[in-house]
């Protein structure tokens, strides 16, 4: 029996680079350490930015790379049904109400980068329009271990407010559809970067107020470029190479910090051969992640 199913969940508005490249060998590691299994989700829900092209060559850069899913992948383009049962259920709820702020708006007045300020809570005034919907989170905290960053509290006002789910242009977001995948999908460990810890609390929420179960985080440190910027489509960070899948990997490996000092992932002549040292590598992290906490 199956008691471990982790997943990558990239977006395709750009080719695979090194920081992506590095989360999704934290995801697949930890899935092979737990003789789990793996599923891809392409989170194609922006289809002004998303690319179809794109995504099938980011599926098959992974399975040059030695990233297969176990599953047939997932495209969140053909789960609206899924995210418009729970729209409505918050909805039904009475948690679901329309916000007229403008991003700069929103900005303006943030008590922190990030966190709405309940401007629309009460209602819209005379003459404002909802932009788009929001979820009411009454939640005041959030606790968790995160597997690899350690205990992790986060406060209503302070660390998370009330989350856009259906955007501007009629399309669900992020936050929303990404919990209800995890959950629908039966994903037990969610395995990424670091630079989404701070989405995570309202995850969670999320899914307590939808009556449904949260896997298990671990948050990896992002891969930053010589500027200290995260590496990102954005910032134009350069495509991999998939005809140099030992280099790729090897250089993943690096940046996870595992040790260079395991004879058999110096001496890897194929790609099997180095994720099976990979994955050793990664059990003996994790043993040693555990022995230090208890």
């Amino acid at each position: 029996m199956v008691t471990y199913i982790g997943r990558f969940a990239p977006s395709p508005t750009g080719p695979l680079h090194r920081g992506s490249v590095v989360a999704a060998a934290a995801s697949y590691l930890d899935a092979r350490a737990h003789d789990g299994r793996w599923q891809l989700r392409i989170e194609d829900l922006d289809t002004g930015r998303c690319d179809p092209d794109v995504a099938r060559t980011m599926i098959n850069t992974l399975a040059q790379l030695g990233m297969q899913a176990d599953e047939p992948v997932y495209w969140q383009s053909r789960r609206q049904s899924t995210y418009q049962q729970a729209f409505q259920s918050l909805s039904a709820a009475g948690l679901v109400y329309g916000c007229a702020c403008t991003r700069a708006q929103v900005r303006r007045h943030a008590p922190r980068p990030g966190v709405y300020a309940g401007t629309c809570r009460s209602g819209l005034s005379d003459g404002r329009v909802a932009r788009c919907s929001r979820v009411r989170i009454d939640q005041l905290e959030d606790r968790f271990i995160d597997r690899l960053a350690g205990p992790q509290h986060s406060l209503q006002g302070r660390d998370y407010g009330d989350p856009v789910v259906l955007r501007a242009d009629g399309s669900y977001a992020y936050v929303l559809a990404g919990a209800v995948d995890d959950a629908e999908c039966g994903i037990t460990d969610v395995v990424r970067g670091d630079d989404l810890l701070p989405t995570t609390a309202t995850q969670r929420c999320l899914l307590t107020l939808l009556g449904l179960p949260t896997p298990r985080y671990a948050h990896v440190p992002v891969v930053r470029g010589a500027d200290g910027r995260k590496l990102s489509k954005q910032n134009h960070a350069p495509a991999i190479d998939p005809m140099q899948p030992i280099e790729t990997i090897r250089a993943a490996f690096r940046a996870l910090g595992l040790p260079e000092t395991i004879t058999a992932a110096r001496e890897a002549k194929t790609l099997p051969e180095l994720w099976q040292a990979g994955v050793i590598a990664w059990r003996e992290r994790l043993s040693q992640l555990n022995s230090h906490r208890s």
